[in-house]
């Protein structure tokens, strides 16, 4: 007989909570894992004949679940769980219409509808010690679920110059079809204020040229304070959708899209996001995801002229996968790495070469922002979170020895 022990015990571990009997190698009983329940209960009848134990019930045996659907209902299990630890009233989302934000939204919404399917909106509720009445919201979904989900989930598409029609629409109705609350601003004003500031003080006009990086991150950062501030008015835990590819180079800004109480997909790699989304708008048949499917992943920081996308700025999302399991899970030297996947031939020996040691320099460079991101959950064999899995110095070497051997 097995036991484990159920759901998001302490912040970051989801346990599925799987109960199993089994006699002569064989599994006899077992549960459905990922339980809203506060425990879950299996039995098999047995009788003892001549000092055996011999099995008169029927086998009852659940058909082992793919990656993608695991990944939601664990994840799923996990939000609900640290809602209600954390004694939080809804979950705040800075909502950009792209993979990331996209997947955390939707998290939330199978949240609900996991929980309310297995406990019922009023025990669901109870669990969450929150006090909703129903049907009294402006806008009118048209199931309990939705409406939840207007109660739960707040949404805000922050807009700049920068940003594109594409994804304030894949935000929007996304934001409709789930029930979360959207709202949607512009942070320009907000941006010039701190741009004139700044250029005032040093006597400089700042351009594209030569500012490239400050004038990307400020844009993140001004987005903080004000989704802070509204998850501060709603009593919401705020989730930051930062992923696991973009802990490993870097490509975030610290207190600007890093900010946030829970990171709920830090554990998992950009290029699975992205096959998940493709996964789950066939399977849960959400037509607003036909939007970010056809989307390029871009941080949408640069004038929209420029064409910005997160792969032409790192490299390709699976390589990024490829890379990171060698190096970061096998421990792989630089040329190891490189001479493992040039034996592939997906990619051309000098980009090939070039890719792995900028992995290598992001890599070192980062590690100060690992050290800082919020919270997120464990879902993959591996992570990148230093307090709990991957401990690497803040200051190093940077590989330089190491990759002067290729």
């Amino acid at each position: 007989m097995y036991a484990n022990l159920l759901g998001n015990e302490s912040g970051r571990i989801i346990f599925d909570g799987e109960l199993f009997i089994a006699s002569s190698g064989q599994i006899l009983a077992q549960n459905k894992r990922f339980s809203f329940q506060n425990f879950n209960l299996i039995y098999h009848d047995f009788e003892l004949k001549n000092d055996k134990l011999i099995s008169t019930g029927k086998p009852n045996i659940l058909q082992s679940e793919t990656k993608e659907t695991e990944f939601y209902k664990a994840a799923a299990l996990g939000l609900f769980d640290y809602l209600r630890k954390s004694k939080s009233k809804c979950f705040v989302l800075s909502l950009s219409g792209g993979a990331d934000s996209t997947v955390c939204a939707l998290l939330v919404r199978k949240m609900i509808d996991l929980g309310i399917e297995e406990l019922g909106t009023e025990s669901f509720l109870a669990k969450l010690s929150l006090n909703i009445e129903l049907g009294t919201t402006n806008i009118e979904p048209s199931t309990v679920n939705q409406q939840l989900t207007t109660q739960l989930l707040h949404c805000a598409y922050q807009s700049t110059s920068n940003s594109s029609e594409d994804t304030f629409t894949s935000a929007k109705e996304l934001a409709e079809e789930i029930g979360a609350t959207f709202y949607n601003w512009e942070i320009d004003s907000a941006l010039d204020i701190y741009t004139s500031t700044i250029e005032k003080a040093i006597d400089s006009k700042l351009t594209w040229a030569k500012d490239d990086l400050a004038l990307q991150n400020i844009q993140a950062r001004v987005r903080a304070p004000f989704i802070w501030y509204l998850a501060n008015l709603k009593n919401g835990l705020l989730l930051t959708t930062s992923n696991r590819s973009e802990g490993d180079v870097g490509y975030c800004t610290m207190d600007g899209d890093t900010a946030g109480g829970l990171a709920p997909i830090s554990g998992v790699d950009k290029d699975f996001i992205r096959q998940w989304l493709v996964w789950a708008e066939k399977e849960f048949g959400f037509i607003s995801l036909r939007h970010v499917n056809n989307l390029k992943p871009s941080a949408e920081l640069r004038p929209l002229e420029a064409k910005q996308t997160d792969e032409s700025d790192l490299m390709p999302y699976s390589l990024i996968v490829q890379i990171e399991q060698l190096a970061i899970h096998d421990r792989l030297s630089p040329k190891q790495v490189f001479e493992t996947l040039r034996s592939k031939g997906e990619y051309t020996e000098n980009s090939l070469k070039e890719y792995v040691k900028k992995f290598y320099r992001l890599w070192q460079r980062n590690q100060w922002k690992r050290e800082r991101l919020a919270p997120g959950f464990h879902l993959d064999e591996f992570n990148v979170d230093p307090k709990t899995w991957c401990r690497f110095p803040i200051l190093s070497g940077g590989y330089e020895d190491e990759m002067l051997d290729f």
